[in-house]
């Protein structure tokens, strides 16, 4: 059997690995220049559509039916995450019943490359009842849309991406790039900033580390390794394998029940397993030498308001895994390493 007679029905011969290429290429190349065409359309009606946005009082509602309602539905959700109030309504259930969701004080953006969709012709009566402004994206400025559009902005392609001219494809490219350009222009115009943007994602990784603090993650009271200056490096030793984070904090006052006296925790130091590793070689008497002569001073610590982001960025700078927390008066409240924060997802 040849290649030929292999392939599906009404198909041509398989393509080769250069064609195959070649054809992806043209698309691409398709949809960039339908991109860069619409730079120099931008006009004033853009920034009209912008300020229509930055003052409504309600909700942005975008509608579109069929691929113009996919490109739709991104836009509301990227507009509702950069601090625009906004949602997608579908045409086809909003003369069902949705219509309700429109209130006087919202804006609407529809969304329709012929402008002719009949869907969405059905609520424009609507809208004008209500008063609300009407915002279209539109590849034909004369359409009817266009024409009953508070403002209609044009975001016509000279050609689709199919060979057939016929899926939308660069069209529905120009106006998802459109609507990201209005969401960026309103973020700006909103002095929306890194932490609204991550109080609106407090699940993905910006939010997690613009919103997680050290004290959300760090070890709290007997999971805090801590030993008091006069402690045995024998006894050291021990609560550094106890609490299992390769260190512990050296601090004023002797322990009562695994815990210094209240008031009596100011970091004096720490001893690391870099310092374990140190001391070894010295070959000290581990029942007779005091945590005082081999423990680190002045060791780097972190406050339990900072970012959890924050420590990380000083585990990194000074190449080290664990960090005592302490307050303002450097008493000793926590303690954490870089696989609390793996945990969190901060790293």
């Amino acid at each position: 059997m040849t290649a030929a007679e292999s392939a599906p029905p009404g198909s041509t011969a398989p393509l080769s690995d250069a064609e195959v290429l070649d054809l992806g290429r043209q698309a691409l190349e398709t949809e960039a220049t339908a991109l860069q065409a619409l730079v120099p359309r931008l006009d004033v009606t853009f920034v009209r559509a912008c300020r229509l946005c930055l003052e409504c009082k309600g909700r942005v509602i975008v509608t579109g039916m069929g691929k113009s309602g996919h490109i739709g539905s991104k836009i509301a959700a990227t507009l509702a995450s950069t601090g625009t109030p906004a949602f997608f309504m579908h045409p086809g259930e909003a003369s069902h019943g949705d219509l309700g969701m429109i209130t006087k004080h919202d804006v609407v953006i529809a969304i329709s490359n012929s402008g002719e969709s009949a869907e969405i012709a059905m609520i424009v009566p609507h809208i004008r009842r209500l008063g609300v402004p009407l915002i279209t994206l539109t590849g034909r400025p004369d359409s009817t849309l266009a024409r009953a559009a508070t403002v209609n902005i044009d975001v016509s392609v000279p050609a689709e991406a199919c060979p057939l001219n016929l899926a939308p494809t660069s069209s529905t490219t120009a106006t998802l790039a459109m609507g990201d350009a209005m969401a960026v222009a309103l973020l700006q115009w909103r002095g929306f900033t890194e932490e609204q943007f991550a109080r609106h994602h407090p699940g993905g990784t910006l939010g997690r580390r613009l919103l997680l603090h050290v004290e959300d993650v760090m070890r709290k009271g007997k999971d805090v390794p801590m030993v008091g200056a006069d402690t045995s490096l024998a006894q050291g030793l021990v609560e550094m394998s106890k609490k299992g984070l390769g260190m512990t904090t050296i601090v004023d006052g002797d322990p009562v029940d695994g815990r210094p006296l209240v008031g009596e925790r100011r970091i004096l130091g720490i001893f690391t397993d870099g310092d374990l590793r140190r001391t070894l070689d010295r070959q000290v008497d581990v029942h007779a030498t005091r945590m005082r002569d081999v423990m680190t001073t002045r060791c780097k610590t972190i406050g339990p308001k900072e970012l959890a982001a924050e420590a990380v960025h000083l585990m990194d700078t000074h190449s080290i895994t664990s960090l005592p927390v302490v307050d303002e008066a450097g008493v000793l409240v926590g303690a954490l390493n870089v696989h609390d924060l793996l945990r969190a997802g901060v790293v």
